[in-house]
C-alpha cells in the first residue's frame, strides 16, 4: 500500500501505560466496555438512519457518515490498545504503524469536514429556512459527504508518503498507545522539517479552516436567534443545533488541547491521557449526545423497542 522506506526497520514497539501496574486488568476491561458501547451506539445511529424516514433528511444522513467515521476510528485504535494494555506494551510492524496512522488521521479529517458540513445543514435550516429544500437537496448532501471522505483520506495520504521516505534509526519504541505523528517524527534520523511544513499547512486545511467555518456559521446562528421576538421560539430554533454544537465542543476540544500543547518532557504523560480522552470519548459521546438529546432518535429507538417486544410477546 505505501512505497518502501530505505531503513531496516520493521516493527515499532508501544509501550502504552506503563504506570498502571496491578489496574491492568481493570483498565483492559473499562477500555472493552467502552468500546462495545461505542461500536454498537455508532452501528444503532446507521442502523436507524438506514432504515427509517431519518435518511431523508440532511442532518440524520450526516450523522450516519459520522456515526461510520467513528466506528472505523474505535476499531483502528482500541483493539490494539486493549492488547499493548494487557501484553504491557506490543510490538507493531513498520507498514502496521504506517496504516493505523493512516486511518486514524484520514478519519480524524474526514469528521472535520463532516462536522462543517453538518454546521452549513443547521446554518441554512435556521438562518434561510425557506431556502431549506432547494438548497440542501439530497444530490448536494451527497457531493457532500463524498468529499468529505475523499479529502480526508487523499490529504493525509501526502502525509503518508513522505512519512515513508523517512529514514529511521536508533530506538524503535514509541512512548505511546498507538501511532502518532509527532512520536514517528521523533524516531527519524531524517530532515523532517519538509513533512513539518507540510503538515502545518494540511493542518490549516483540515483542521483550522472548518473550525473557523463552523465559528463563522454559528455567529450567523446566534445573531438569527436572538433576533427571534419569542423566548419559545428562540429555545425550539436553539435546541435544533444543540446536539451538534455540543459535539463540535467536545471534538475540536479534545483535538486542539492534544495537538496544540507542547509534547515532551513532563508532558507525555498528559499527552497520553488528552490522548486517551480524545480516543474513547469522542466516538463514545456522539451517539450518547444523539440519543439522550434528540427526540427523532428517541422516537425509533422506541419504535424498535415495540416492535422487539411485539415480536417476542407473539405466540409461537
Amino acid at each position: 500500500m505505501f512505497p518502501k522506506n530505505s531503513t531496516t526497520v520493521s516493527y515499532f514497539f508501544l509501550t502504552g501505560f506503563q504506570n498502571i501496574g496491578n489496574y491492568k486488568i481493570l483498565f483492559f476491561v473499562l477500555i472493552l466496555n467502552v468500546y462495545i458501547m461505542t461500536v454498537g451506539g455508532n452501528l444503532l445511529i446507521i442502523t436507524l438512519v438506514a432504515t427509517s424516514h431519518l435518511s431523508r433528511s440532511p442532518m440524520y444522513f450526516f450523522l450516519s457518515h459520522l456515526s461510520l467515521c467513528d466506528f472505523l476510528f474505535s476499531s483502528n485504535i482500541i483493539p490494539k490498545m486493549m492488547q499493548i494494555t494487557l501484553e504491557g506494551g506490543s510490538a507493531i510492524s513498520f507498514s502496521g504503524c504506517l496504516i493505523q496512522f493512516y486511518i486514524f488521521a484520514s478519519c480524524t479529517a474526514t469528521e472535520c469536514y463532516l462536522l462543517t458540513v453538518m454546521c452549513f445543514d443547521r446554518f441554512v435550516a435556521i438562518c434561510i429556512p425557506l431556502r431549506y429544500p432547494s438548497v440542501m437537496n439530497s444530490k448536494l448532501c451527497l457531493h457532500f459527504a463524498i468529499w468529505s471522505w475523499l479529502l480526508g483520506f487523499l490529504f493525509v495520504l501526502i502525509t503518508i508518503s513522505l512519512l515513508c521516505q523517512l529514514d529511521f534509526c536508533g530506538s524503535t519504541t514509541i512512548n505511546h498507545f498507538y501511532c502518532d505523528f509527532i512520536p514517528l517524527l521523533e524516531l527519524s534520523c531524517s530532515d523532517v522539517s519538509p513533512i513539518i511544513m507540510e503538515t502545518f499547512f494540511f493542518a490549516n486545511v483540515i483542521v483550522l479552516l472548518p473550525f473557523l467555518t463552523v465559528l463563522g456559521s454559528y455567529f450567523s446562528i446566534s445573531w438569527t436567534i436572538i433576533g427571534i421576538a419569542s423566548s419559545t421560539g428562540r429555545k425550539k430554533t436553539f435546541s435544533t443545533c444543540s446536539s451538534h454544537l455540543l459535539i463540535v465542543g467536545t471534538y475540536y476540544g479534545s483535538l486542539l488541547s492534544i495537538y496544540l500543547f507542547p509534547s515532551g518532557g513532563q508532558s507525555d504523560s498528559i499527552n497520553k491521557i488528552l490522548s486517551l480522552l480524545y480516543t474513547l470519548g469522542t466516538p463514545l459521546l456522539n451517539p450518547m449526545i444523539y440519543c439522550f438529546r434528540n427526540q427523532e432518535i428517541q422516537n425509533q429507538i422506541s419504535r424498535i423497542l415495540i416492535l422487539i417486544k411485539n415480536i417476542q410477546s407473539f405466540p409461537s
